[in-house]
This record gives C-alpha cells, sequence and structure tokens, in this order.
C-alpha cells in the first residue's frame, strides 16, 4: 500500500523548499551559519535563521550517498537503501518495565538488555540510553563501553557532549583493533532537530566534531502533530520533510558525501484529550510509511520507531507493537527501532523483547510469501495422493515443511490437555522463562586485553572531565 503517489511527493518536496528558503532553519551555531552563508545562504545573525536556496538542497541531495553500510562485530554487513529491507533496532529510554512495576534503567539493567540482544535472533543493533545511576558528564561513553562489552550487534550510542563522542571514537578504534571505521562502521550515530526546524547549539557541534570519518549518521526528524507541527499528517510531513532535508545540507557541508539515514518515523501525534505524545496509535504508521516512500523519492535509506503507549505487557501493548512493526516492516523502512520498548518510548522491558523478537519472526515469514514455481504447486503430488488425503506421509511434505511452515517456541500450538499439563502458563510467562535462561549464558564480547584498553579510556576520560 502507497500513500503518497508521485504528485503527492513532489507537492511535499516543493513545500519544503518553500518552507526553508522562506522560513528558513534556526541554526544556533556561529561556525555552522558562516559555512551555510559562504554556499548562498541568506543568514539573520540575530535571530540565527538561515534562509536555504532550492540549488543548495539540491546539491546536498545529490551529494549524500544513496546507499549506506552498518556492520556489527560478528561478521555482519547491512547495506541500506530503497528496497533492501529492514533491520531492528532496541531504542533508548529511561527506565525498565519489570511485571507490572517500573524502575530506573541502570546499568546493571542495561547489561541485561545487552546481553539478551546478543542472544536473540532478529535485534541487529543495540541503541544506548540514559543510564540513572552514571553523571550525565559520561553517561554517553559509559553506555557505549557497556554494549560493547556485552553484545556483538551494531552499537548506536546516545552521546550528550562532543566530549562524549570523542571518547566514543576512540573506544571504537579499540574494537576496530586496526581496521578502516570507513569500511567496519560499527557503530553509527544520530542527531535530531528541535520540531521546528531547529538545530540546536549541541547537536551542530556534536555533528561537526565528528565529521571527517565517514560515520553513518542518522537525522531525525521529531514533529508532533497538533503540537509542534501542523496536526493534519500531510502538513506534519511536509515540515518534517523540511527539516530533514535541513539536516542533509548541514552535513554535507560538514563532510561530503557523509552517509546519512532519512529519519521521518520518530514523529508522534498529541493526544488532544490528554496532552501524551503518542506512539502506538496508527498515525506514526503513517509517518513511517510515508517516510520511506520520501526516502525512496530521493534515493535514501530511512528509518522509524515502533512502540507502544501501553504501561505494562498487555493486549494493548500486543497489538500496537504488532501492528507497528508489521506496516514499518511492509513499508520498506530499513532500520526501525524499538524492540523491547514500551511506554511512548519512555521504557524497556526484557520480557517485551523477547515477544518482539517473536513478532518480528512472525512477520519476517509472513512478508516472505511462498513460491509458486512448479516443484511447490505439486500438482503431482496433488494427482499421487488423489482422494486418500494422505499428504501427511508423502516425501514432498518431509522435503518442504520447514521451510514452509513457521514454528514458534512461545506461543501455544497444543491442544488444552496438553497446555494444562505443562501448567496452563501464558505467553507472558514463557517469554519471562526465556528471559532467564538466555541471560543465564555467559559469553565474551570483547577480549580480556580490549575490555582493558576500554576502561582505561574511560577512567581518563572521567579524569578529564573531573569526574571520579
Amino acid at each position: 500500500m502507497f500513500f503518497l503517489d508521485d504528485a503527492a511527493k513532489q507537492h511535499i518536496h516543493q513545500g519544503s523548499l518553500k518552507i526553508l528558503s522562506d522560513l528558513g532553519v534556526r541554526v544556533e551555531h556561529e561556525e555552522t551559519l558562516d559555512r551555510l552563508e559562504s554556499r548562498g545562504a541568506k543568514i539573520d545573525r540575530t535571530a540565527k535563521v538561515a534562509h536555504l536556496p532550492e540549488a543548495l538542497v539540491e546539491w546536498a541531495l545529490e551529494t549524500t550517498p544513496s546507499a549506506i553500510a552498518l556492520s556489527d562485530r560478528r561478521g555482519g554487513r547491512f547495506d541500506l537503501h530503497p528496497g533492501s529491507g529492514s533491520m531492528y533496532w532496541t531504542g533508548n529510554a529511561l527506565y525498565m518495565v519489570e511485571g507490572n512495576q517500573r524502575v530506573g534503567l541502570d546499568s546493571e539493567r542495561f547489561i541485561q538488555m545487552a546481553r539478551l540482544v546478543d542472544a536473540l535472533d532478529q535485534p541487529d543493533a543495540m541503541v544506548g540510553t540514559s543510564l540513572c545511576d552514571v553523571p550525565p558528564t559520561y553517561r554517553d561513553f559509559v553506555g557505549f563501553r557497556l554494549i560493547a562489552e556485552n553484545t556483538t550487534r551494531h552499537i548506536r550510542p546516545v552521546i550528550f557532549s562532543a566530549d562524549g563522542a570523542r571518547a566514543i571514537m576512540e573506544m571504537a578504534e579499540v574494537l576496530l583493533d586496526g581496521a578502516d571505521m570507513a569500511e567496519h562502521p560499527l557503530f553509527s550515530l544520530g542527531y535530531s532537530n528541535v520540531s521546528p526546524l531547529r538545530w540546536s547549539k549541541t547537536a551542530m557541534a556534536l555533528m561537526a566534531c565528528t565529521s571527517g570519518r565517514k560515520i553513518p549518521m542518522m537525522l531525525n526528524a521529531e514533529p508532533m502533530a497538533g503540537g509542534t507541527s501542523p496536526v493534519t499528517i500531510a502538513g506534519s510531513i511536509q515540515s518534517a520533510n523540511a527539516e530533514i532535508l535541513s539536516g542533509l545540507v548541514i552535513a554535507q557541508l560538514l563532510e561530503e558525501a557523509r552517509p546519512c539515514i532519512y529519519n521521518m518515523g520518530f514523529a508522534h501525534v498529541l493526544d488532544m484529550r490528554t496532552t501524551v505524545a503518542l506512539t502506538g496509535s496508527p498515525e506514526p504508521c503513517l509517518f513511517a510509511a510515508s517516510g520511506a516512500e520520501m526516502a525512496a523519492h530521493y534515493d535514501l535509506p530511512c528509518a522509524s520507531w515502533v512502540s507502544t503507549d501501553a504501561m505494562v505487557i498487555d493486549s494493548q501493548c500486543a497489538y500496537e507493537k504488532m501492528m507497528g512493526f508489521l506496516t514499518h516492516t511492509a513499508a520498506g523502512v530499513n532500520a526501525i527501532w524499538g524492540i523491547g520498548q514500551m511506554e511512548a518510548q519512555l521504557s524497556l522491558s526484557l520480557t517485551q523483547a523477547v515477544l518482539d523478537d517473536e513478532m518480528l519472526t512472525m512477520i519476517q515469514h509472513f512478508l516472505r510469501g511462498f513460491k509458486t514455481d512448479a516443484e511447490h504447486l505439486a500438482l503431482d503430488v496433488i494427482r499421487e495422493v488423489g482422494f486418500s488425503g494422505d499428504f501427511l506421509s508423502h516425501d514432498h511434505t518431509l522435503d518442504h515443511y520447514r521451510e514452509e511452515l513457521s514454528t514458534s517456541d512461545l506461543a501455544n500450538r497444543n491442544r488444552r490437555g496438553s497446555w494444562e499439563q505443562e501448567g496452563g502458563r501464558t505467553i507472558e510467562q514463557r517469554a519471562e522463562e526465556k528471559v532467564k535462561k538466555l541471560l543465564a549464558v555467559e559469553k565474551e564480547c570483547v577480549s580480556e586485553e580490549q575490555k582493558k584498553e576500554l576502561r582505561r579510556i574511560e577512567k581518563r576520560w572521567r579524569e578529564q572531565l573531573g569526574a571520579s
């Protein structure tokens, strides 16, 4: 299903160009304003607003690579571009949901999430979070070290300062062990526009200090329809598109041909009754799908975020997560955040991560479809079996059932009597048991030498930043 035809995409593009040229974008960074001015942008220094000419935006679109490569430390490589399929990430958060309670997301719980991500089938990347037991001054590079030590998946740290970014880049060199970062992008970064149309001083400083190394970067628009952007979906899409285009201009001026991911999928809508920014309603799915279509229009890879507004693992959580993962994957979003995510992106849950892993396995089986060649149409087998109906004992069934039929170690696929004999457990209980089983298995994700070096770097940066 497509939501934007060619005419709609052109209207959105042209409208975005008018926004950037007429209204402009606020850039709270003098050096970046200087760069923009040198390339033809009209600058209002008092308001810190840059009016971007159409030619500059078109140059940025032509300069940005149409594909992006991400890697992990288990030999995996992900080439992302329109039509390449989806990879799945966790998300950042402030809390953990355990049972019906919400607790602080500390280092130990974060380690458990990283270890679980490493053991599950579907997660491709681990995202950094805000750790409640680590001061903000060095929360970003401590989080990077914790991820590196506990999973070999792709790393997406959350960065709070330019110093934190420098520490992370130094740690990444330890993990690369002499390999070229441009050839083995085992971590990526991201920066968000403050809707509407504002690039903060912090975001600009971080984008500048990480330029020059071809580190993959995600450019996030985070409009809130009815709050910080028009209440109409189309209006918010147009506003978000302008924000992302402005980020592409800045990124390419700082480092020409830096690989970037177009991300409209962090958009929300404001619930007019509760003033809550919704993540599990149908509208974020529309933003993600439309974002994927606009990214394909520009020949760029794209991203989105799946979450739920449910507080606990319940039916609302299940249908909102399934709807999100299914629609985002079917729409062709390349990097989908949200494994384990709950409570409007505020919280993570180990149990929900296991359930999300199950959902994604089912979704991939469904979207893979089926073959219709002669072997799979099985006309000769149908004739041979005839009216007996005994396909079970036929070699054709033995040859193909594994590829055709899905399996699950969580969902109940047995009769009531057998289910009761096994304890009558719910799927949530089975998921909790799987969490315990997977976490009981120890795995080393870095060598002892790398661990010592990562911790030495962390200690030096802590001391340098005035922390013990």
